[in-house]
């Protein structure tokens, strides 16, 4: 086996070639810190076979490009490998980003201990060709441990565009290693590059007498004096550095102090506004209205009839699983359009802009901009942005954005908010954002108040790198775009249709195991029935809004499955302004149902990912208490006070709602005082 590691400072492109060369489809976001620990894959058979037929080898020090051309020192050699060496597997494996092998960062350490410690037979390290000084220090270190180095010089697009010139078989031959220039965009240069990398893997280096010596601070500022000298050697500028950019005067705008977090709202809006109401809502509508309601159940009964299937057997495919992952499927093109758009938005660069202009308000409850890259990731799935969180050094600012990550609306529970929005409130456009905008809120105030309940003090500096604005890749997008749907599919039609069958089940027979005419005498509806009086204070009662629920926390998708198979809807009647769910809810208390399931904890996979990074089951314990603390107080506020302004009466159990308010506030203030007590000098 030959194993291939690619090192290189964070949004240097790494995973972006990874994917390249590897066929996967891991998550690439045009900001630092998103690849937070190591993947490894097989190289795809078109680059090892391109490698070894003798093509693109090169050797000693140069510049490579696929078609052919040598420049510097390299040499394209001729020669065919054996039989046995056409049998090696070539094994990649994408490493966090990194500045430095002395490692910052919990990310930096897994890269530096794999470098040190796994011996790989060969390093590419991907340089950010637009920013020549920054990447060469750590490349400096590379070439101290004695592995292979082969340069991919990344971003070339970017250089040019700015007009600069990197003189590459000068830096070649300083560097005394083969350099390809590469865009991994595109896939420029990536055969040349990996054949390169193989035919180097074994061979030993010597590490170059100007990098000798490394460790303490007199030893970096040296490091740092000879990388300038030698990207002044080989850069050439197009124009001044101190010139304001086109990056720079957007910036002024979409990142400005007053103005920033408004523009983010305004584009958010619009994405939503567009996946809503063009190609995404009508697919879904058809997907809902026709296919999933009438083609396909009208035709599986139809069949079902013809070869005589007992009506259970029929009930169970056609009601449960059809009717229940059809439900969910529905919403499909809807999804995909939505990250479609944010695929794009983050490819452009944006992205990295709202965590600056995040950063000053999280500054206020103890937290920083790193924060925010969880929250992003966390758009897609909560299970990656829990992940994310260690790119944060801190150890209390990480566990408090561990809890406040699942706040922010993922992908699962998009399904629930299009339900609730197309039958209570339909063609209103703010029901989206406003999810959103409320996560926003929740997550500050309840930064503030996790920040009073448990004492810690960040000590976290916020630095990130701003990537230049770009055209955004279609290619990248759709790629993005695939890997959600694919991910909404498989779990659909998994843990979904799983849960649907069993649904179906509890909800036919009672638990003498006898099929029930009367959903009401069911096990489903049982157990929905011991739940069901602590839902009352929010204003839903009824054993079918707790199933839902309580299906949830299984997969959030599932809540609108199980409302399918407990109401016994199809798809267009579950989705229209008649639907039965209009006789379990208000207008008001559909709302205050939906932030219910939006903001109590996430689902099993979810509270797994957060028990594996939050450092302890106590702390777990705090965080899903704290989590359904917040979404149940919110949800009860909503009902409470929106039927009392709208409706000009009191909600049922406003007076246990009172009760329990009022004890969650006398407990908060407790936790407050105490904590205070704690921070006192000589206060235990």
């Amino acid at each position: 086996m030959i194993k291939i590691a690619l090192a290189g400072n964070p949004n240097s492109g790494k995973t972006t070639l990874f994917n390249a060369i590897t066929g996967k489809t891991e998550y690439v976001g045009n900001w630092p810190g998103v690849t937070v620990e190591k993947k490894e894959a097989n190289l795809k058979r078109e680059f090892k076979s391109y490698s070894l037929t003798g093509e693109g080898h090169g050797h000693g020090h140069g510049s490579q490009h696929d078609h052919g051309s040598q420049h510097g020192h390299g040499h394209v050699h001729g020669h065919h490998h054996g039989a046995g060496e056409r049998k090696h597997q070539v094994r990649v494996v994408d490493l966090p980003g990194a500045y430095s092998l002395a490692p910052y960062t919990s990310e930096e350490a897994i890269a530096r201990d794999f470098v040190t410690g796994e011996s790989p037979d060969v390093l590419i390290n991907i340089i950010d060709a637009s920013s020549l000084e920054r990447s060469l220090f750590f490349t400096t270190q590379l070439l101290e441990l004695n592995i292979p180095l082969v340069i991919a010089l990344n971003k070339q697009d970017l250089v040019k565009r700015k007009g600069n010139v990197i003189d590459t078989e000068r830096l070649a031959a300083l560097l005394q290693c083969s350099i390809v220039e590469v865009v991994a965009n595109t896939g420029e240069g990536l055969k040349t590059l990996t054949a390169a990398a193989i035919t180097s893997a074994g061979r030993k280096t010597q590490p170059a007498p100007e990098f000798a010596g490394r460790g303490s601070l007199t030893e970096d500022l040296d490091r740092q004096s000879y990388v300038r000298q030698l990207t002044d050697a080989v850069l050439k500028r197009g124009r001044n550095a101190n010139e304001l950019t086109v990056s720079d005067r957007v910036d002024r705008i979409v990142a400005h102090t007053v103005f920033g977090l408004p523009i983010f709202g305004l584009i958010m809006w619009a994405i939503y506004a567009l996946s809503i109401n063009g190609l995404g809502g009508w697919a879904s509508g058809y997907l809902n209205d026709v296919l999933f309601a009438k083609i396909i159940p009208n035709a599986v009964n139809g069949f079902f009839e013809r070869i005589g299937v007992h009506p259970l057997l029929q009930s169970l495919i056609v009601d449960g699983a059809i009717g229940g992952v059809g439900a969910v499927l529905g919403f499909l093109p809807l999804i995909m359009v939505l990250f479609f758009l944010l695929a794009l938005l983050e490819d452009s660069g944006y992205m990295a802009r709202v965590a600056v202009v995040m950063d000053r308000y999280f500054k206020r409850i103890g937290l920083s901009g790193k924060s925010m890259i969880p929250m992003i990731v966390g758009t897609g799935c909560s299970i990656p942005g829990i992940m994310a969180s260690r790119t944060i050094e801190d150890e209390n600012e990480r566990k408090v954005t561990i809890i406040l990550t699942p706040f922010v609306p993922c992908g699962a529970k998009l399904p629930i908010i299009a339900l609730f929005s197309a039958v209570f409130f339909p063609g209103q456009t703010w029901v989206f954002p406003s999810m959103y905008v409320i996560a926003g809120a929740l997550i500050i105030m309840g930064g503030l108040l996790l920040k009073n309940i448990f004492p810690f003090q960040s000590s976290s500096t916020f630095i990130i790198e701003l990537p230049e604005y770009r055209l955004p890749s279609l290619k990248h997008a759709l790629s993005q775009m695939y890997r959600q749907a694919k991910a909404f599919i498989i779990k659909a039609s998994t843990i979904i249709l799983v849960m649907n069958t069993l649904v179906w089940f509890m909800q036919t027979y009672s638990w003498s195991l006898h099929v029930v005419e009367d959903p009401s005498a069911s096990v489903l509806a049982t157990i929905g029935s011991i739940i069901a009086p602590l839902l009352i204070p929010l204003g839903f009662a009824g054993w079918q809004a707790a199933a839902a629920t309580l299906t949830g926390f299984i997969a959030k998708e599932n809540v609108v499955s199980t409302f399918a198979i407990v109401l016994s809807a199809s798809d267009d009647a579950l989705m229209s302004t008649a639907s039965p769910l209009v006789n379990l809810f208000t207008p008001v208390a559909a709302f205050a149902y939906l932030i219910f399931n939006l903001f109590t904890p996430p689902c099993f996979a979810a509270i797994g990912a957060m028990n594996a990074e939050i450092g302890g089951r106590k702390w777990l314990a705090r965080a899903i208490f704290f989590q359904l603390t917040v979404g149940y107080t919110l949800a009860m506020l909503i009902t409470q006070l929106g039927t009392l302004i709208l409706y000009g009466h009191l909600a049922a159990g406003a007076i246990p709602a009172a009760v329990i308010f009022i004890s969650i506030i006398a407990v908060g203030i407790y936790l407050i005082r105490k904590n205070r007590n704690q921070s006192l000098p000589g206060g235990q």
